[in-house]
């Protein structure tokens, strides 16, 4: 039989082992190799012991067991995560095979929604949509503003292909000088032909409207500009200006639909 001595001093070491923060099969496989030297005759209550410490260590170690883990949330998350990601990239696959179509729809959109959340600012109670407004709006972005945007930016991006500061100044400057006057002067001759205007009133619309509008511009788009050029891929930078107009071409399509200029 062990000695008491014997089997207190074997546990004072397993205890302080323990204490030491090092893991129990540690003090297990101390308790066995102590016996073993000594060849003792492990007691029944010192195998018991023995067995709970192996059984603890490998649900501790298992690989698959997971405590404070809960399956529902994690699948919740990962599955919603990865839906997000699956339209991203699905809208990215559509940039490299179809890039004009893509980004004229985006437009497209964009334009329906500034131009429904104008007409819902300055909506009287009684009135409705102005649904051929709508439809203006829409087929502007689609045929005019998406293909502009790309042919645009992809110049851009060939004389001035670097990011760094100075390049951009450059870019926003260009935009400023050449891009955004083009587009507005389109903009309201569009807008002007299909509501009936003749030439002397889209003139004088155009007399009226652009230069504040331009003005106005000025402080607003260097800053979507900077961001846009700095921080985008060239094939990101439509989507990006797009949106970046979504506020912008609020203010735009109350413009354009205001009251024509009489003309003498």
């Amino acid at each position: 039989m062990m000695r008491r001595s014997n089997l207190r001093g074997i546990g004072q070491r397993c205890f302080l082992l323990f204490w030491e923060k090092k893991t129990l099969s540690d003090a297990g496989v101390l308790l066995e190799t102590s016996l073993r030297a000594k060849q003792l005759e492990c007691p029944p209550s010192v195998r018991y012991y023995h067995q709970i410490t192996k059984t603890k260590h490998q649900k501790i170690s298992h690989p698959s067991f997971e405590p404070f883990s809960s399956p529902s949330f994690s699948s919740l998350n990962s599955s919603s995560s990865s839906s997000k990601m699956g339209i991203i990239d699905w809208y990215l696959r559509k940039l490299e095979s179809h890039p004009v179509l893509t980004k004229s729809i985006s437009s497209s959109f964009i334009f329906i929604a500034a131009d429904l959340t104008s007409q819902m600012i300055t909506l009287e109670p009684s009135g409705s949509f102005d649904l051929k407004r709508i439809l203006r709006m829409a087929m502007y972005g689609l045929l005019i503003l998406g293909p502009a945007q790309h042919m645009w930016f992809n110049f851009m991006s060939k004389v001035l292909p670097k990011r760094d500061v100075a390049s951009t100044l450059k870019k926003i400057l260009m935009g400023q000088a050449i891009f955004g006057p083009t587009v507005n002067s389109v903009f309201f001759s569009y807008n002007a032909a299909l509501q009936g205007e003749s030439g002397p009133e889209i003139v004088a619309r155009l007399k009226r409207d652009l230069i504040p509008t331009l003005l106005r511009g000025a402080i607003y788009w260097p800053i979507c500009d900077f961001l846009t050029f700095k921080f985008l891929a060239v094939h990101l930078q439509p989507l990006a200006n797009s949106s970046f107009a979504y506020i912008w071409t609020i203010y735009l399509t109350y413009m354009a639909n205001l009251k024509g200029v009489r003309t003498a």
